[in-house]
């Protein structure tokens, strides 16, 4: 059996709701749905700067598990108004734009929390090199 190797966040819905930030198992990290949620609980507006902040965490679990930005295969993007779909893809093109994962995006009727505007979940494998 391939053992599991648990990254944990400060998400205040982990132990309540039964999840971790970002499983290993292999050389696979699989980061669950990461919503633009500050340390301080706050959330900005803009569904450009969640996007940053959701990719930010997805990063931080990355790096944690021995991943990297250049690992990502997979992105899936949850949006909630279709208007925002430009500004988002902006900003994970920028963000990514060297890793060129295979992405969905997706609009959605609504998030766990009605502040949200985008919610990103990412694949990576990591590199033998």
């Amino acid at each position: 059996m391939t053992e599991r190797q648990r990254i944990s966040s400060a998400s205040p819905y982990e132990a309540s709701i039964g999840f971790c930030r970002a499983i290993r198992v292999g050389d696979r990290v699989l980061v669950s749905g990461t919503a633009p949620i500050w340390p301080d609980g706050s959330c900005d507006p803009r569904a450009g700067r969640q996007a940053e902040r959701c990719v930010e965490i997805i990063l931080d679990a990355l790096r944690e598990a021995g991943a990297g930005a250049g690992d990502i295969v997979r992105t899936r993007v949850f949006l909630v108004d279709a208007a925002d779909a430009e500004e988002v893809g902006s900003v994970l093109g920028r963000m990514l734009n060297d890793v060129r994962p295979a992405s969905t995006m997706v609009v959605v009727a609504g998030l766990l929390d009605p502040r949200w505007r985008v919610e990103i979940e990412a694949e990576a494998v990591i590199s033998k090199a």
